[in-house]
This record gives structure tokens, C-alpha cells and sequence, in this order.
């Protein structure tokens, strides 16, 4: 099949690079690399682009009520004879 695609500014320096370190055709450097891309567009695995998801937990109620006093919160965390 014949087409004609307009390739960004960035995409044409890649695919140059890549023909002038493996040598070829472009049209056969641009068809490894579309059937490569398809190939991870259809499997579904997370690319870059996919942000990153966070499944939440329950964590239980607080051991203290009230997180206004750091020294009370460090103290806690430190072992000092909290019930």
C-alpha cells in the first residue's frame, strides 16, 4: 500500500538516525517501527504515557486522636511508655 504521512520535525530525526546507523530503506526502517509501536498499542502493557495508579488500602483507625502535638506523635513513635 502507497500513502503519504507528514512525520513531526523529532520522528524524521529519529528514523534518520536509525537509517544511518543501520543502513536500508526508510520505508523499511518506518514499517519495523510502526509494527513494533502497533505491537505495544495492542498489548495494552502501561507505556509512559499511562499515569501511574495507586490502589488505596484500609489502614485501620490511628493509635492517637489527635495529631497536633509532634512531641506526643514522636514520643509515641519512639516507644516512650504510651499505652
Amino acid at each position: 500500500m502507497r500513502t503519504t504521512l507528514t512525520l513531526d520535525d523529532d520522528v524524521a530525526a529519529h528514523l534518520d538516525r536509525i537509517r544511518e546507523r543501520r543502513g536500508g530503506r526508510l520505508k523499511d526502517i518506518v514499517n519495523e517501527a510502526l509494527r513494533q509501536g502497533l505491537l505495544v498499542l495492542e498489548s495494552g502493557e502501561p507505556t509512559d504515557d499511562d499515569p501511574y495508579r495507586v490502589s488505596p488500602l484500609p489502614l485501620g483507625t490511628p493509635r492517637l486522636d489527635v495529631f497536633d502535638d509532634i512531641g506526643e506523635i514522636l514520643a509515641y513513635a519512639e516507644g516512650e511508655g504510651f499505652p
